[in-house]
């Protein structure tokens, strides 16, 4: 069978993103929320041995970043063309080259800059069209992610991050009407491949991301957004520069539908000022964190808040109480440990660290010693900035005679 535009076009798509046939794969899974095709079948639409379903094609089209329409009515003028070919019909049809040009040319380059955040911030001063079937496609993958940071390790997940931001970047400049929700899912990507980053130690990409995030939160006209990445970037800076951005970010969640939002903010507040040794102004925060919390749903409000669980929250109380040595350290200390079961993801590593440090903390030596051994276990697979941190105040915590465990720690922390 001779060479088909639409085979061409499938491949033409591919490279102008910049991926190869691996890559687009993933990015197509990225958009589609499933493994919905391997690189033999990409290879044999690009080849022209067949041509994909409807849902395959509106699968790809959302990872092409361009409209499903277009690229099904490409898709139903290669058919065309393939009966014609049985029909020995081998002639060439103008009116389809023409339209695969067009179609081509409104194609936007995604790998066009060598930095991701900086392609995200050119794309949201786009316009055009997409359909609201594949802004939905693209939205659900984002709370996805953030949903899977809670189990899967940052390394791991940073590639998945990544991919999917590449695929919105691709899509915002034909937006049009999904503009908006396109937006604000990409500001919320872009948030957690600046966490995955600064989790990793990559600080300085972290911050570009956090910084395309508030500018998506601007595009959008969606503060709760700019909250997010405030309050991610305060984890980079000393106590009194962490308290004005939260204070900042409190002010982006006020009112119905952002409790949970809320609530971490409050209680990053709360740490904070624990750590500046405001035991009153901690207090007060933790107070407005717990009456936040009592109206959440974390798994309702925005997608970036499914972290937020209860386990999450113990670990931000029992960061504030230890630091500020309240005498009911130990009580939230077992409550927490009764919680957290065998939740040993990432957030899950940081709860078990902060429960080591309470029981050290509050004077209960032989558990605190119990739980630090469990939590160097956990932390050994999963090296992190904030599970080196805990690393780091735990080995400061413990007894003489638990050396080697406490030089196994400044090890994990290096």
């Amino acid at each position: 069978m001779r060479q088909d535009p639409f085979g061409e076009l499938l491949a033409k798509l591919r490279r102008r993103a910049g991926r190869t046939q691996e890559q687009q794969v993933d990015a197509i899974h990225a958009v589609s929320g499933r493994n919905a095709m391997t690189r033999r079948e990409l290879s044999r639409y690009e080849n022209n041995e067949t041509i994909p379903t409807t849902p395959t094609i509106r699968d790809m089209a959302a990872a092409y970043g361009m409209l499903a329409e277009d690229l099904l009515q490409e898709a139903q003028h290669a058919r065309a063309r393939r009966r014609r070919d049985r029909a020995a019909l081998d002639e060439r049809d103008d009116q389809n080259v023409k339209r695969r040009t067009l179609l081509e040319g409104a194609v936007v380059v995604a790998a066009g800059s060598a930095e991701p955040w900086t392609r995200l911030t050119h794309a949201i001063s786009g316009a055009g069209g997409i359909d609201e079937q594949a802004t939905r496609v693209l939205v659900d993958e984002t709370r996805r992610l953030h949903t899977s940071e809670m189990q899967v390790e940052a390394a791991h997940l940073r590639y998945r991050v990544n991919t999917h931001l590449d695929a919105i970047t691709s899509v915002l400049p034909r937006a049009g009407r999904q503009q908006q929700a396109l937006t604000i899912a990409a500001g919320e990507t872009a948030a957690l491949a600046g966490w995955l980053a600064w989790d990793l130690g990559d600080h300085r990409t972290a911050r570009s991301y956090y910084q395309v995030a508030a500018e998506c939160s601007s595009a959008a006209g969606h503060p709760p957004l700019r909250a997010l990445s405030l309050a991610y970037t305060s984890y980079g800076c000393v106590p009194n520069e962490a308290i004005t951005l939260l204070r900042e970010a409190e002010q982006c969640v006020r009112g119905p539908g952002h409790a949970t939002a809320a609530a971490w903010i409050h209680a990053r507040h709360a740490e904070e000022a624990a750590r500046l040794g405001d035991e009153l102004q901690a207090l007060r925060a933790l107070d407005r964190a717990r009456i936040a919390y009592e109206y959440a749903d974390h798994t309702a409000e925005e997608a970036w808040v499914q972290f937020m669980t209860p386990s999450r929250r113990d670990s931000l109380v029992l960061s504030v109480y230890g630091q500020l040595r309240h005498p009911e350290l130990l009580d939230a200390a077992n409550e927490a440990t009764q919680r957290l079961g065998d939740d040993l993801s990432d957030a899950g590593v940081v709860v078990l660290g902060d429960l080591a440090v309470a029981h050290l903390q509050g004077g209960s030596r032989e558990q605190g010693v119990h739980v630090v051994q469990e939590f160097a276990t956990a932390a050994a697979a999963r090296t992190t900035t904030m599970g080196r941190s805990r690393a780091s105040a735990i080995a400061s915590l413990l007894p003489t005679s638990e050396r080697d465990l406490a030089e196994h720690l400044k090890e994990l922390a290096a």
